[in-house]
């Protein structure tokens, strides 16, 4: 017996060693700033009361069909609590006798999530086998997503810009940007590094906003930087307020937010991710980021599908001439 004991000491005393040998990526981007706890506990709680009153109209509905609903999640809420408000918003149509003799209300799945306090499209399906084929788009990347955002730091020499590199869990669980060559590179927690990529494109620097014309993809123009070292973005230079679209080539947790800080433009409000919490004299209740459009084959008909949440204020504001 005292043998045996003897032998898991050994055992575990091996393992402990290897873990300690074992050698871990880095992360590139700054670990959480210690402020962000306790804004982020506060933001949580008043999400939760929010998100229990949540209830969509029709105005929110982007598009439907006897499928998908397609609809304009606010900001400061759980993507659940939409969830659970669409049975009311269908009961409560216009025609829903119609409705509610074609739609199996148990059967509503969330196709895609977004962030707390992301607004913008979410696409809910009306039955098992529509989710399923979703699913799989979403997972194969047959799904065209762009994001808009409001950011401040200073004003890039880019126009348009791709960022490659990794994307995982910290030892303290906290995700972060990782080198590219990192990618499939095991993680304290066992998970892997993978990768994650996203183009992003100039809107408008302190109001002064590009024309549809001079924003169309030019890939002559267009910057890619591979991630291997840690961004140098002075963060006591200029702040300029940039909107930019991003879209994002991979579905990676938090991805826009990450890459946004990565290049030293964080996104306003988004304390987590160095992001300014007081602008101007106004205090921030949440990031501004904004999920604008959602392009796909309808896993139905077959036909292209292309579904846009009108844009929030402060992004409209950004996209006016001074």
């Amino acid at each position: 017996m005292a043998d045996q004991t003897l032998s898991n000491t050994q055992k575990t005393q091996s393992t402990d060693d290897l873990k300690s040998t074992i050698n871990y990526p880095v992360p590139l981007s700054p670990p959480l700033p210690a402020m962000s706890k306790q804004i982020e506990l506060s933001r949580a709680m008043t999400a939760s009361s929010k998100s229990s009153l949540v209830s969509l109209s029709r105005s929110d509905v982007i598009f439907e069909d006897e499928w998908l609903i397609a609809v304009n999640k606010p900001q400061g809420v759980y993507c659940e609590s939409v969830l659970a408000s669409i049975p009311t918003l269908l009961t409560h149509s216009n025609d829903s006798d119609e409705l509610g003799n074609q739609v199996n209300l148990p059967e509503l799945h969330l196709a895609n999530r977004l962030d707390r306090d992301t607004s913008g499209v979410m696409l809910i399906t009306k039955s098992h086998k529509v989710a399923a084929k979703l699913v799989k788009a979403f997972t194969d990347h047959k799904v065209q997503k762009t994001y808009i955002s409001f950011c401040v730091g200073r004003a890039p020499e880019w126009h348009r810009i791709t960022v490659k590199s990794g994307h995982g869990r910290s030892k303290f669980g906290a995700w972060r940007v990782y080198a590219t060559s990192d990618v499939g590179r095991t993680l304290p927690g066992g998970s892997v590094v993978r990768d994650m990529q996203t183009l992003f494109e100039v809107l408008s620097v302190n109001g002064q906003g590009h024309s549809k014309e001079s924003s169309k993809p030019d890939k002559n123009e267009e910057k890619v930087v591979v991630v291997e070292e840690k961004s140098m973005t002075d963060t006591n230079l200029k702040k300029d307020e940039i909107l930019i679209r991003a879209y994002p080539q991979s579905g990676r947790t938090h991805q826009i937010r990450l890459h946004c800080q990565y290049l030293g433009i964080p996104i306003r409000g988004d304390v987590k991710y160095d992001g300014v919490y007081e602008w101007k004299g106004r205090m921030y209740d949440g990031h501004e980021l904004h999920a604008e459009s959602l392009s796909f084959e309808h896993p139905v008909t077959g036909l292209p599908a292309v579904y846009e949440a009108p844009l929030p204020l402060w992004a409209s504001q950004a996209l006016q001439p001074l």
